[in-house]
């Protein structure tokens, strides 16, 4: 495949995933900021935040569903199809949400509402992410794997960064009143303008070359959930408990420290937003070079660096954070995210490579996505409540660091993938297929022994 039509594709997904994760991350900022007012205003604070977290949780429960969905179809009609349908059920989702009334207009059917746009926006993002890794990995050079499934990554913090950036431009411009009457409504309906963009760049990219070869070797799979799960069970389960104390610890770093910045401390929003701005800022560099870090000594070894150091920094996280020093705080979030750099640099192309072409987009997506409802969805409000229930941070670092043991065990139980060739290649797979009577082995060749 040439150079350039890689780097569109490359380029694509960057641009697909940052245009995704603005819509997710935005949602989680006005969660903790807006949302508990607006559409849950008769509780008492610490519950209307709960409220808003438990809807802000509903779309890392419909992103399996969406995996699994769209799973299907990308390994069944193709990668880029799917992709371009799933920023379009994303995009529109968040543009709804902009428009939608409140409880003061609305009443109960505001939060219903509300619940069910978000969980169409993880249906959407369910599907999207591994679309984009697989577009990225299976178009490009095999040595360069780490470093090109890195990109799609990267769409986390552009997202986050660009919707913090547009949350604190209104927050910053607006009073109070302003900003909860209508200015929060102000990047929602953004997300419309931004996904005609995404979506013309998505149409003029190729479709992957190695599903390309299954589809016109007949050896497409029939049910590819069905037969990941009966080929693949090892392979999912490690993806997904690799996952899970990656997700606890950002979502702590980027979405509970907003609630935390703004309740227990008592500053302004600005001072979170602004921090986390920064800490993304780095991530846009950092994530592909953690990506390329893994092509020269491995996946493992770069992702374990980010695990330990995730719980070491936990601990200095919070009490940095009580300084009520902007500097500090934002120190704090650096370091945190970079550490979450090392670990999610590399994940995508350790997840990916541990699936069959013929069944990859099913794979990888439910072994990335199913972590997320235990780890992500819950990370936040596990948070209010352990500091709700002991009046400090400390259990919230011990529950960071419980995650991240986790997912040194996903990470152990997996085989070296840096050396390998892609498993299951077309030709491989039709092998597997004759073997098996109906599906392939999931076998794996090369030298992954050492990448320890």
């Amino acid at each position: 495949m040439a150079s350039s039509q890689t780097r569109r594709v490359i380029v694509a997904g960057l641009v697909g995933t940052s245009l995704e994760w603005y819509d997710f991350f935005l949602y989680g900022s006005a969660a903790a900021l807006v949302f508990n007012k607006l559409f849950f205003p008769t509780f008492e604070p610490l519950t209307g935040t709960l409220l808003a977290f438990l809807t802000y949780a509903i779309g890392f429960v419909a992103r399996p569903l969406g995996g699994i969905v769209f799973g299907h179809f990308g390994d069944r009609v193709g990668r880029k199809n799917v992709l371009v349908a799933t920023l379009l059920l994303m995009g529109v989702a968040t543009f709804l949400i902009g428009l939608l009334p409140g409880y003061a207009t609305i009443g109960v059917a505001a939060p219903l509402l509300l619940v069910t746009l978000r969980f169409v926006q993880g249906l959407g993002l369910g599907g999207e992410w591994g679309g984009a890794v697989l577009m990225s990995i299976e178009h490009g050079d095999p040595r360069r794997r780490g470093f090109n499934a890195s990109w799609p990554q990267v769409g986390v913090p552009a997202g986050n960064l660009l919707a913090a950036g547009v949350l604190g431009v209104m927050s910053a411009a607006l009073p109070e009143e302003a900003f909860l009457s209508w200015g929060w409504r102000v990047p929602f309906l953004l997300s419309g303008a931004l996904v005609v963009v995404g979506l013309w760049i998505r149409l003029r990219i190729v479709e992957s070359p190695l599903f390309a070869q299954v589809e016109r070797a007949g050896a497409k799979a029939r049910m590819p959930l069905v037969e990941v799960l009966r080929t693949h069970p090892r392979a999912l389960v490690s993806a997904g408990l690799a996952r899970i104390g990656v997700d606890v610890a950002f979502y702590i770093f980027v979405t509970y420290v907003l609630a935390y910045v703004t309740g227990p401390l008592g500053l302004e929003r600005g001072v979170a937003l602004n921090a986390v701005l920064i800490g993304s800022a780095f991530q846009l560099f950092l994530i592909p070079l953690f990506g390329a870090l893994s092509d020269r000594i491995g996946r493992r070894p770069v992702y374990l660096a980010g695990v330990i150091g995730a719980a070491v920094w936990v601990f200095a996280f919070f009490p940095l954070l009580d300084t009520r020093s902007f500097p500090v705080i934002a120190l704090a979030s650096v370091v945190a995210l970079a550490c979450h750099a090392a670990m999610y640099g590399p994940q995508a192309a350790f997840i990916a490579e541990l699936f069959s072409t013929r069944l990859r987009y099913s794979g990888a997506s439910m072994g990335y996505q199913v972590a997320g409802i235990f780890g992500g969805a819950l990370a936040p409000i596990v948070a209010l409540w352990l500091f709700d229930r002991f009046g400090g941070t400390l259990a919230i670092s011990l529950y960071v660091v419980a995650a991240l043991a986790v997912t040194a065990v996903g990470l152990a139980m997996a085989p070296g993938t840096r050396d390998d060739d892609l498993p299951g290649t077309p030709a491989g797979d039709i092998a597997g297929s004759a073997r098996d009577g109906d599906g392939d082995l999931g076998t794996r060749t090369g030298t992954a022994s050492r990448d320890a």
